[in-house]
């Protein structure tokens, strides 16, 4: 195979994962190249900006791809998975995620009402009462404080915040609308 002495892997310099689609690496690379530019005078690196562009560049050619990924997979010993969107996300998995987030906040509020001065929990209980993976548990605990549903309090422990308990009553009055909308059909008697 080709000379591996000099190489240089695309897809760790992009960070993103060997299947990844045509808009990810697109995605990919516009941050990084942004980033390395020249223009940019925090974090210009021109070095990494011409790596980044030569990496988009193979990476979006359909056989110059293919033809890197043989040398890729010899060189990190690696198998590549078929190209793809994002792996194993689809609208499903979406709404599974949207439920637990709900069961999160339901159980951070049901506290915070029962126990206003310990209105904590810890995140140990709360991914054993949802029965996730710990990568799972810390993907809903970096969304839910992202959007400033929870935070973690002195204690270490998890709890809802007022944007948490407003969004509760949203989506209970929103749930409640939904029921009475639902046309109910008679039954026979």
């Amino acid at each position: 195979m080709a000379n591996t002495e000099d190489f240089v892997d695309y897809y760790d310099l992009l960070q993103v994962n060997p299947g990844c689609d045509q808009r990810i690496l697109e995605v990919a690379f516009h941050y990084f190249a942004k980033m390395y530019h020249p223009d940019n005078a925090e974090t210009a690196d021109m070095s990494r900006f011409h790596q980044v562009s030569e990496a988009y560049n193979v990476l979006r050619n359909p056989a110059k791809r293919a033809e890197y990924d043989l040398l890729h997979a010899e060189v990190t010993d690696r198998a590549h998975p078929p190209q793809t969107g994002i792996h194993g996300i689809d609208e499903a998995t979406a709404q599974a995620d949207a439920e637990i987030h709900s069961q999160i906040l339901n159980m951070l509020y049901q506290r915070r009402r029962e126990f206003p001065m310990d209105a904590g929990i810890v995140g140990w209980l709360i991914q054993e009462q949802l029965g996730c993976s710990d990568d799972t548990f810390e993907f809903h605990g970096w969304y839910l404080k992202s959007k400033g549903f929870v935070k973690i309090n002195e204690q270490g422990k998890y709890a809802i915040t007022v944007e948490g308990v407003d969004q509760v009553m949203a989506t209970s009055r929103t749930r409640s609308v939904e029921q009475r909308l639902i046309p109910r059909t008679p039954t026979d008697g």
